[in-house]
């Protein structure tokens, strides 16, 4: 079995160079790799967090209202927070534990992507519980 994503977020920015730094700086990515155009503008980047990975790149122009949510694991919610908000991030709503006994947080980047962090580690290869 491949340890590869099979699904991976990419986002547009109008900065996109502005948006690796901030997500490696307040989110803790890790950037993989980055190609820029004759123009200097960021072509296709791959940040890696934990498992898990998203791409991106150079918007001419911004998203219309942001884009979905994305989710990442984190072990430790509120160091993860306190490191968001020092770094500038738009917190939606604070650390909070929830009904089902974990641990989570929201915040948007300054293009207005929202991003959810938490302690809850879906697995795709968990029992099926039926449907909804």
């Amino acid at each position: 079995m491949s340890h590869q994503p099979a699904i991976v977020p990419y986002f547009s920015y109008v900065d996109a160079r502005a948006a690796i730094g901030f997500l490696t700086a307040a989110f803790g990515f890790r950037l993989v790799q980055a190609f820029d155009g004759p123009d200097g503008r960021v072509l296709h980047a791959e940040l890696a967090h934990g498992t898990g990975v998203i791409m991106l790149g150079s918007a001419d122009t911004a998203p219309a209202t942001g884009s979905p949510g994305t989710y990442l694991v984190v072990d430790d919610v509120d160091m993860h927070h306190a490191t968001a908000a020092a770094r500038g991030a738009d917190i939606v709503y604070p650390p909070e534990d929830t009904e089902f006994g974990t641990r989570r947080y929201r915040a948007r980047d300054p293009e207005g992507h929202e991003w959810s962090f938490g302690t809850y580690a879906p697995a795709p290869d968990a029992p099926d519980r039926g449907t909804p």
